[in-house]
């Protein structure tokens, strides 16, 4: 079964994305570090506003 969650790349310069996030951290403490991503996933998961995608997001992503 198919869920909601889009796996296939849907970025126009994934690279540059990569870069603006890494340089993003440039700079700043761990603490700072966990702060700025815990910031930014839940503007992101706002944005995304589907519980569904954003729960299956997180069963992909878990170790």
């Amino acid at each position: 079964m198919e869920g909601a969650l889009r796996r296939t790349l849907n970025l126009d310069k994934p690279d540059d994305l990569y870069n603006a996030l890494v340089d993003a951290h440039k700079g700043l403490s761990d603490e700072q570090c966990r702060a700025f991503d815990a910031r930014l996933i839940l503007l992101l998961v706002n944005h995304i506003g589907d519980a569904e995608v954003i729960l299956e997001a997180l069963e992909e992503a878990a170790p």
